[in-house]
């Protein structure tokens, strides 16, 4: 099997590739984390990688002033967008993508955080179809509108902007397809102050984490692997 790369941009601890780092192992790639407080991101080369990945963060797109390593991710971004070089950013990844795209990005009507289904676009091309009828999780305050050139994957009620694609090479996805059921704790426990500002019970997150986790890390392996496929390096 050829030996691939993979860099993914950690914002936090705990939001890792969660159950997508055993499908992408599998699929060849080496996996490096890039965490985000401690590189220097201006420094990497925005088209070292054949995939990079953004995780999610507990900050907004919009917070550059107050967290100046934004700056520098989103120039990262642009280059390697630019280059339409195999891109995967999940919540605030996905919001970066999308600024770096030429979006804005902006607070949504509601924070969205709990387990739900999608509402899948009918779409020539639909990598997230593995998903359908499953429960994902959703953790975000934070919305933007679809950049210019992309097609809309998925929606809720709450939120129009849930997954687009530009191409085969891009995929932002502003749920959580990659939360693993046996970690979910560390989720509960590092985003507390979010839950209690917000009145979200954690219980009840818990109770919902062993119903459908194991569910979404069996469809979402399956998602994750079939986009792989179709990826131009």
């Amino acid at each position: 099997m050829t030996q691939l790369t993979l860099q993914a941009i950690r914002h936090v601890g705990f939001e890792d590739l969660g159950s997508f780092e055993a499908p992408l192992r599998a699929a060849g790639y080496q996996i490096e984390y890039i965490d985000a407080a401690e590189r220097d991101l201006s420094q990497l080369d925005p088209l070292a990688a054949d995939l990079l990945v953004v995780l999610g963060g507990p900050i907004g797109v919009y917070d550059h002033d107050r967290y100046p390593l934004l700056c520098a991710e989103l120039e990262l971004l642009r280059a390697r967008l630019a280059a339409d070089k195999p891109t995967l950013g999940i919540c605030l990844g996905a919001q970066l993508m999308a600024a770096a795209l030429g979006s804005t990005v902006y607070p949504g009507p509601a924070k969205e955080i709990g387990w739900s289904t999608l509402e899948l676009a009918a779409s020539d091309y639909q990598p997230l179809a593995a998903l359908r009828d499953i429960a994902v999780l959703h953790w975000h305050g934070d919305t933007f509108d679809l950049p210019e050139g992309c097609t809309l994957l998925a929606s809720t009620p709450l939120c129009r902007q849930q997954a687009f694609a530009r191409g085969q090479n891009v995929l932002g996805l502003q749920f959580h397809p990659e939360v693993r059921g046996d970690r979910f704790e560390h989720w509960l426990l590092g985003h507390a102050s979010e839950l209690a500002s917000s009145g979200i019970d954690p219980v009840t997150l818990r109770h919902d984490a062993k119903r459908y986790a194991c569910a979404l890390e069996q469809s979402g392996a399956i998602m994750l692997g079939a986009w792989l496929t179709k990826l131009k390096h």
